[in-house]
């Protein structure tokens, strides 16, 4: 079978199309056909040696969407349509390939009208946002702030903020054009930071209340204009540091508005979150609630131009590979 596999974490050239045996299947694993795999920030910082827990030569990729071909009983039928994310790619060979075994509990058939490019960037986005809000207590009617609309993260927790009933599901873009696009695309509350500051634009759309809730994927500056604009009692949850890992916070904006600050990582949560995430997940996407938003795709053996595309390209939506 062929993958794309980093040989060295040495930057993009690193990436090389390979030939491999093809997967078989074993105990507890279902056999899939990839059809279409998430290009993701990770797969840069592995292939840029920042993430040393990942180790080469590796297959990357952590999430996609594929067909059943084998092992997956009655509740994944052979030619089943299905979704799934894991620690593939980081510790264990992933799917920038065409064929994976995955986990059962890492799978999720995909509803009905939702295209395979579209499922295979769900998983990761949409988990992060609905687990991050649910542990934030996030409850109809609050204030939600996740900035970079574009970004798979920022998109995904205003999708479901506003779609679970928030007040305000509000976003940022330092770039116009994307503010631009948010706007046609429905995104009525978004922050366009080069012409007015975060904080100030959260406190224009609350009226001075300020945010209820944070999600915040970005980090460095962001994270610390972002605590600026929580609401009494509110708290910022970290998950990301594309922006920067390090930034400076007026622990005021904690006292005063007697707010908190947590974190999250996705695969550190109980399987029973999982479930009841994907719950909320499939049935939003049923009704049309949510929508993935897939700016590029690529063919598997173009896998460093749409990684380099996604990093330095910066698009709007996700960067898909198809198989």
């Amino acid at each position: 079978m062929r993958a794309m596999r980093a040989e060295k974490c040495c930057g993009y050239e690193g990436l090389k199309l390979v030939d491999l045996p093809k997967t078989v299947v074993s105990d507890g694993k279902v056999l899939l056909r990839m059809t279409a795999v998430d290009v993701t920030p990770l797969e840069h910082t592995i292939l840029s040696g920042h993430f040393p827990l990942a180790k080469a030569p590796l297959v990357l990729g952590g999430e996609g969407a594929g067909v059943v071909e084998a092992g997956g009983g009655n509740y994944f039928p052979v030619g089943s349509r299905v979704m799934f994310t894991g620690t593939y790619g980081v510790f264990e060979d992933g799917a920038y390939s065409e064929w994976l075994a995955v986990r059962k509990e890492d799978l999720c058939l995909i509803p009905e009208g939702v295209d395979d490019v579209s499922a295979a960037g769900i998983p990761v986005a949409y988990l992060t946002a609905q687990m991050a809000l649910a542990n934030a207590g996030f409850q109809a009617g609050k204030t939600v702030l996740a900035p970079a609309i574009g970004g798979s993260i920022g998109n995904a927790v205003t999708q479901l903020a506003r779609a679970l009933g928030a007040k305000h599901a509000i976003s940022s873009t330092t770039n116009h054009a994307k503010a631009e696009q948010a706007k046609a695309l429905g995104f009525g509350e978004v922050i366009d930071t080069p012409a007015e500051k975060l904080g100030d634009g959260v406190r224009r759309i609350t009226g001075g209340y300020g945010a209820d809730i944070v999600i915040d994927g970005i980090g460095g500056e962001v994270l610390s204009e972002a605590l600026g604009a929580l609401a009494p009692g509110g708290s910022l949850t970290t998950l990301g540091y594309s922006g920067g890992r390090k930034t400076t916070i007026d622990v005021t904006n904690l006292i005063w508005q007697q707010a908190s600050i947590k974190s999250f990582i996705l695969f550190a949560q109980p399987q029973a979150a999982f479930v009841d995430a994907w719950n909320t997940i499939v049935s939003l996407l049923g009704s049309g609630a949510i929508k993935p938003i897939v700016a590029k795709t690529f063919p598997l053996a173009k896998a460093a131009d749409a990684l380099r595309y996604l990093v330095e390209g910066r698009p709007f939506g996700r960067v898909v590979l198809t198989i």
